[in-house]
């Protein structure tokens, strides 16, 4: 049996009894032996509590913490919401020589590419810049130093999941994974020698460390991709068969920053643009009274919440947690940011005397919500202006589209819950979640919330079946 607190199933209204009965029949499955498992469902139009197993018992949630987080943005910031980075210059252009430094000032965008920096360097060129008599400096001082938020392992801080944030960073790719890199390594032209190693976007700002071999075809892969803690050191061991597949990971690195102004300064040199300073990756913050040269805006925030909240991007989520602390009191720390987050819960009718929010992603293992209070933010949100943007980040059950379907698109392909089911996944060592909306056969909408802990077994079906339960419902 599960362990847990006040009532194990509770249904409010008898209309509901087939459903209850199927939820009651699906939480007997051995796989939730020595789990706790907390299930609310509501109604839709009235927030009503239809079902209830264990939904006051507070329970790690993970990347259901991001439904709060989310929200929080959107009424915060607003869904037209744009991040801004700025190119400054303290000095003065005479003739094709700008005689002064030039400031990279990042206001927290995760979605700075390669291409970007490009533009940046060839806008430059544009106002007739050909050497830059000065330093070039990175400035990262819109959010605190503070890297990492504070339940982050060691483990997980050297992949993208667990990068740093930074209110000035880069990402790979159009995931928007932000201080990372991808590091892709394929086979050697012949067996005994070192294998290919090939970094996007290019970058000196991390060290390379190969310590691979290419065997004979055939022969078992074994090539791991770290980072030595504390260092942008990539390591890359072990053995690659001739013809075998490539291997590619997302390597976070150490102060992202630095990893932008690298990139800056490499799409400088490209455009022809020499840098006459000390040619180091300087940090430091924008004086007062420069002149802005060049600047750019990300997309708004309800297209950046589509590979925000369909791949369950963390980072995109923590630093959202630091640009509302910034906005709305001047602090871009987690601090002040979660502040904000609980503001906002509350307003939404959550009991926030009865949840830990430790960080905006749910990478914590100390976060704690009860599934009630899940799928009480979830009820209340409706009414909202902003309300149709999240809904369509949302995952989609059973949608091929990468783009549509998220975390869910490999789940659920079949029934009634397919491209009827919309929800939030969560998934952590010994953590499950599903949280959102369904329709039932009668065409009521339905708001649920399923979050799983200390199971020792794959329990996403036991989650599909409860959601394709609610979507199969037809009131019998």
């Amino acid at each position: 049996m599960q362990w847990g607190g006040g009532n194990q199933s509770a249904g409010a209204d008898e209309d509901y009894a087939g459903l209850v009965n199927d939820i009651n029949g699906i939480l007997q499955d051995k796989r939730l032996d020595g789990a706790t498992t907390g299930v609310s469902v509501r109604k839709a139009d009235s927030g009503e509590v239809i079902y209830d197993h264990f939904g006051d018992v507070r329970l790690k949630p993970a990347s259901n913490t991001k439904l709060f987080s989310s929200m929080a943005a959107l009424e915060t910031l607003g869904e037209d919401y744009q991040f801004t980075t700025e190119i400054h210059t303290d000095g003065k252009l005479k003739g094709k020589v700008l005689q002064g430094n030039l400031y990279l000032k990042g206001k927290g965008d995760p979605t700075l590419l390669q291409e970007d920096f490009e533009q940046f360097a060839a806008e430059l060129k544009s106002q007739g810049i050909q050497k830059v008599k000065g330093d070039l400096i990175g400035d990262d001082t819109w959010y605190d130093a503070e890297r990492l938020s504070e339940d982050i392992t060691w483990k997980d801080e050297i992949y993208y999941y667990g990068a740093q944030v930074s209110a000035l960073t880069a990402s790979p790719n159009e995931d928007y994974d932000a201080g990372s890199v991808i590091v892709e390594v394929n086979p050697g032209d012949q067996r005994g020698t070192e294998t290919k190693v090939t970094l996007t976007p290019h970058t000196d700002y991390v060290n390379v460390i190969n310590k691979t071999t290419t065997v004979p075809a055939g022969q078992k892969k074994t090539v791991s991709i770290t980072r030595d803690h504390g260092t942008n050191d990539i390591l890359i061991e072990g053995e690659m068969p001739l013809e075998g597949s490539r291997t590619r990971e997302w390597i976070a690195v150490s102060e992202p920053a630095g990893y932008a102004l690298d990139l800056f300064e490499n799409a400088l040199l490209a455009e022809g643009i020499q840098l006459t300073g000390n040619h180091g990756l300087e940090m430091g913050e924008t004086p007062e009274g420069t002149t802005m040269l060049a600047d750019r805006k990300s997309m708004p925030l309800r297209n950046l919440f589509i590979p925000f909240m369909k791949l369950s991007n963390n980072g995109h989520a923590e630093i959202l947690a630091k640009e509302m602390g910034q906005v709305v009191s001047g602090e871009g720390s987690w601090d002040a940011g979660l502040d904000v987050i609980e503001k906002v819960a509350a307003e939404l009718g959550v009991d926030t005397d009865t949840i830990q929010l430790r960080d905006a992603s749910g990478m914590s293992h100390v976060n704690l919500i009860p599934a009630n209070e899940i799928s009480q933010l979830l009820y209340a949100a409706q009414p909202k202006d902003w309300h149709d943007t999240f809904l369509t980040s949302l995952p989609v059950a059973g949608a091929a589209d990468r783009m549509v379907g998220g975390t869910l698109r490999n789940r659920m392909k079949t029934g009634e819950a397919t491209g009827n089911v919309t929800a939030k996944t969560g998934s952590l060592t010994a953590v499950s979640s599903l949280s959102g909306y369904a329709t039932t056969k009668e065409g009521e909408k339905l708001v649920f919330s399923i979050v799983i802990n200390n199971d020792l077994a794959t329990v996403t079906p036991i989650e599909d079946a409860i959601a394709t339960a609610i979507a199969a419902y037809d009131g019998e």
